[in-house]
């Protein structure tokens, strides 16, 4: 087995969320892209539980339904053709057990569209508000050529500033690989 697909960035996110998310939790996907986040989300909240996943780009709400709809997620999912930084108006605070983002551009989409840091602090930061005790928040930062330096930055910047009396950041980059490897992030918030 290769080593580097092992220990992808989204591998040991989706490892950490494994241990975290229950059935019945209420879960959101930030950047819903392809849907895979959406999809194991939807599998490990159960028929109780409830995802919503957010993504600006038709071409990704639909990659998401129908990956959703082949593998008959569709009764515990909704995809919205919306920005993320728009979560904080559909949920109440305090009850959301996980949130993921995978900021960057769509895989296999256009690079031309990719997130920004105007949207995406504010969005981690009504996130903050929305997850409940005990909740995880997996943050993915692509980045490379000649998008995404300045997102990268700005949240490398902002990530420190979060309340440390209420949630812990851990950041996991990835050092001796090459060409902008992508960088994993936590956040826990505390019980």
């Amino acid at each position: 087995m290769d080593p580097r697909k092992h220990f992808s960035a989204l591998n040991i996110i989706h490892r950490l969320i494994k241990e975290k998310v229950q059935p019945g939790d209420i879960c959101i996907d930030a950047t819903a892209g392809r849907g895979n986040d959406t999809l194991l989300l939807a599998k490990l909240v159960g028929e109780s539980g409830h995802v919503t996943a957010f993504d600006i780009q038709q071409d990704a709400v639909d990659s998401t339904k129908a990956l959703l709809a082949a593998n008959g997620m569709t009764e515990r999912t909704d995809v919205l053709l919306k920005s993320h930084s728009e979560m904080g108006e559909m949920f109440e605070e305090n009850t959301v057990s996980c949130i993921t983002f995978n900021f960057g551009w769509l895989p296999k989409g256009d690079h031309n569209i990719f997130t920004s840091k105007s949207t995406s602090i504010p969005a981690i930061e009504q996130g903050l508000k929305l997850l409940k005790s005990g909740g995880i928040m997996t943050l993915i930062i692509y980045y490379g050529k000649e998008t995404g330096f300045e997102e990268r930055d700005a949240l490398l910047e902002y990530l420190p500033t979060i309340d440390s009396s209420r949630f812990t950041v851990i950041e996991m980059p990835f050092v001796n690989r090459p060409n902008c490897p992508p960088i994993p992030i936590i956040i826990l918030k505390d019980l």
